[in-house]
């Protein structure tokens, strides 16, 4: 299959422009790694970006601790070849140090707990940029952010307060204790990230890819089974071929059906389908304004 592909060079250039644009402004800066294909991606630019040498910045992983296996085997896999720097921020640790409370119930989720940890994780290694893959066409508060997004001494943000952002000229001026995060590539959209990484040949966990797992199904969400799910009686686990779109706490991310076993197979299913990338995300859904309230409070 071939692909008029000129708009990516566009997209990489506006990206690795902006990667530079933070190391240039902020003194310590950090990129936010998840071991999703959204933070791949933005790890891929960033060593574009500073080629040959190394990225001058450490990865950040804020740990749930009810991690897809896949994605922690990953990121440790990837650290250990490309010989990066990763500080983990530990949501048990906060659970310990009775910072958060954890949820209870059958939809108890540890996504909302990690808002603490990452602002905690920012102070105490008092980064003053924290990059990562956000974009605007996953959710409708992310539509609002700017690339350089402001956050107060409180790790918080304002929607309504953002600075303008003109002919691609980026405010990093901030107070004591203020930060910024920032999002390389806002205006890429699922699409365009799957384009690219086939372009790229783009190694990813492969829990992206369709494979047989034990699954149950809670309110038309296809859930993976494991050790930390909490399962109704009546909740049966079954086997299914799917894969996942988008990657987050096990409690909350849901999986779809699918053949799509390879790269090309997967662009052609985004292509098809009529469900948003995050439509099997838990966490969108306790709210019509769920994300917009926890960016608020500091969650990325």
């Amino acid at each position: 299959m071939k692909y008029n592909l000129t708009h990516l060079k566009e997209l990489e250039s506006e990206a690795i422009f902006i990667i530079r644009e933070v190391a240039a402004q902020f003194e310590n800066p950090a990129l936010l790694f998840s071991g999703g294909k959204d933070s791949i991606l933005c790890y891929h630019l960033a060593k574009k970006a500073f080629w040959p040498g190394k990225i001058p910045f450490p990865l950040v992983h804020v740990d749930t601790g009810h991690n897809f296996p896949e994605t922690i085997a990953f990121r440790d896999s990837l650290v250990a070849k490309d010989g990066v720097e990763l500080i983990v921020g530990s949501v048990q640790k906060s659970i310990d140090e009775g910072k958060v409370v954890e949820e209870t119930g059958f939809n108890a989720s540890r996504n909302g707990l990690q808002t603490v940890t990452l602002l905690d994780t920012i102070e105490t290694n008092k980064f003053d940029a924290c990059m990562g893959g956000a974009r605007r066409d996953e959710e409708k508060a992310r539509a609002k952010e700017r690339f350089f997004s402001h956050r107060d001494e409180f790790g918080q943000w304002d929607p309504k307060n953002q600075r303008p952002e003109l002919w691609n000229i980026f405010n990093g001026m901030k107070n004591m204790g203020e930060n910024f995060r920032v999002f390389p590539i806002s205006n890429w959209t699922e699409m365009d990230v799957w384009q690219y990484i086939l372009y790229e040949n783009i190694d990813l966990p492969s829990i992206y890819f369709s494979h047989e797992r034990d699954i149950f199904v809670r309110d038309g969400v296809i859930y993976s089974d494991g050790e930390f799910m909490n399962k109704r009686p009546e909740e049966k686990v079954e086997k299914r071929v799917v894969r996942f779109r988008t990657i987050g706490d096990m409690s909350c991310t849901g999986a779809v059906e699918s053949p799509a076993d390879d790269l090309e197979k997967i662009i052609e299913e985004v292509a098809a389908t009529r469900t948003t990338e995050r439509g099997t995300r838990a966490d969108d859904k306790r709210s019509e304004a769920a994300m917009e309230d926890r960016k608020k409070q500091g969650y990325f």
